[in-house]
């Protein structure tokens, strides 16, 4: 089945040129089907990218999907066109009355900075509490990890000494969760961060599951042990050459920094990165659709969030 996006967005020559199938909203409103209701809210300074990098991973599925986009506020993107905010991009207040099958919170570059000094700050928390009543599933990546296990369960980001960039690998703890069906015992998974949420205070949440791990850079893949939130430190959506690019940012930054680690062969920076992770972040995806948001949401939209 398709992934329904909207009319014009961009990303869509792009998917289409990779034999992905997708179909604008105009084309999906003359099927009937119930699909399923997507917001992406997407907090990372390159929004088209990151929204490709995304719907790659969402239209991998059997399911119709209808994937809206969100912004945390009306401050103009360095890194977006402002008309492609205003055409294809909502607010919560277009959304907070609406009710989601499926939520993914992007992450953010601000792993260094404190909570209380993040201008969205009190959006963000705001829009995590509205999720628990409006939405079956919330997916949380990265950044938006660490602002959930604040927020929502009082545990404080760790800043690390250096910043974590590179391709690690993860070893599951708990193989039977619906998350990781399909998944080999060890995989590989992208990280970019400069914070993480301690371990040991995670295993005293008894709501969460901890599903994998890495024993370098430390918990993966957590959930709620309902589905109705997931939690995902890495980046499986990451394509081959983001973490390249972001090497290559900090250089010409001047920030000297260190190359990411079991990326390049050989770590050198002038050879094609070994991609080891995207069957991985496909069936992260899949598994999160089908498990997490289509076997648990009810038929009626209305009844979602009622317990």
């Amino acid at each position: 089945m398709p992934i329904r996006i909207p009319d014009n967005l961009p990303a869509k020559t792009t998917l289409q040129n990779e034999n992905v199938f997708c179909i604008s909203g105009s084309e999906a409103d003359h099927q009937d089907i119930r699909t399923l209701r997507i917001l992406i809210l997407n907090l990372m300074p390159k929004k088209i990218e990151t929204e490709i990098h995304l719907l790659r991973m969402l239209a991998n599925s059997p399911l119709q999907l209808d994937v809206e986009l969100m912004r945390i506020n009306d401050i103009p993107s360095k890194n977006t066109p402002i008309e492609h905010m205003d055409n294809f991009y909502k607010s919560f207040q277009d959304v907070k009355n609406e009710k989601y099958d499926g939520f993914i919170i992007t992450g953010a570059p601000l792993g260094k900075i404190e909570f209380s000094d993040v201008s969205f700050w009190p959006e963000m928390k705001e829009i995590m509490d509205w999720s628990i009543q409006n939405v079956t599933s919330t997916m949380f990546l990265c950044w938006a990890v660490q602002a959930a296990m604040y927020h929502l369960y009082d545990i404080q980001k760790r800043v690390l000494d250096k910043r974590i960039s590179g391709v690690y690998t993860h070893h599951l703890i708990n193989k039977l969760a619906p998350i990781v069906r399909g998944f080999d015992d060890v995989f590989d998974a992208p990280h970019s961060r400069y914070a993480e949420v301690p371990m040991d205070e995670i295993s005293q949440i008894s709501a969460l599951d901890v599903i994998s791990v890495s024993e370098i850079v430390g918990a993966y893949i957590l959930a709620r042990k309902d589905g109705r939130q997931l939690f995902v430190t890495g980046h499986s959506e990451y394509e081959p050459h983001c973490l390249k690019d972001e090497y290559d940012r900090d250089l010409e930054a001047g920030l000297s920094p260190a190359i990411p680690e079991n990326y390049f062969p050989n770590d050198d920076p002038e050879m094609e990165p070994l991609i080891t992770w995207k069957s991985h972040g496909n069936l992260l995806f899949l598994n999160w659709l089908n498990y997490y948001v289509y076997q648990k949401t009810p038929f009626d939209p209305a009844n979602i969030g009622r317990s």
